[in-house]
């Protein structure tokens, strides 16, 4: 079993300062269908260095903590889902003429020879599973900001 670390970038029509929201646990919830982050203790901001919440999907339970932060630039989580898998998801934003650019890194090690598998096929449809978050972002943001193409 090897680590996978899979890449991608994507465009969001906003500057870094305003698209660094959309990549934390509560940004999410406005355009990911089914995200619920759940914070087993109150957390005022749910960006700061050490912050933990919970996800559930797929009969498998992560536990999410934010690792590190540069506000606008970029963030860091660690997320476990045990027994399946570990590792961490970085978002670095850079600002470009018309928005920003995120580059979202997962790299991950699988815990089971199942999981390395699921890793497998991940890292296969990394490209497009990016390229859906851009859509979904976009398509928040039409509905929601008056955002110039």
């Amino acid at each position: 079993m090897n680590r996978r670390i899979s890449s991608a970038a994507l465009n969001v029509p906003l500057p870094p300062e305003e698209a660094f929201r959309l990549f934390t646990a509560r940004g999410e919830r406005d355009w990911v269908p089914g995200w619920e982050p759940v914070f087993p203790v109150e957390t005022p901001d749910d960006t700061a260095p050490g912050t933990v919440w919970l996800t559930a999907s797929h009969e498998e339970e992560t536990t999410w903590l934010v690792a590190s932060r540069d506000f606008p630039r970029s963030v860091s989580y660690a997320r476990i889902t045990p027994g399946v898998r570990a590792g961490t998801v970085t978002v670095t934003l850079a600002a470009t003429e018309v928005g920003s650019e995120v580059t979202v890194t997962y790299d991950m090690t699988p815990l089971t020879p199942a999981a390395a598998k699921t890793l497998d096929e991940f890292a296969t449809e990394y490209p497009s599973f990016i390229r859906s978050w851009e859509e979904l972002i976009a398509a928040h943001l039409a509905d929601h900001i008056d955002v110039q193409p």
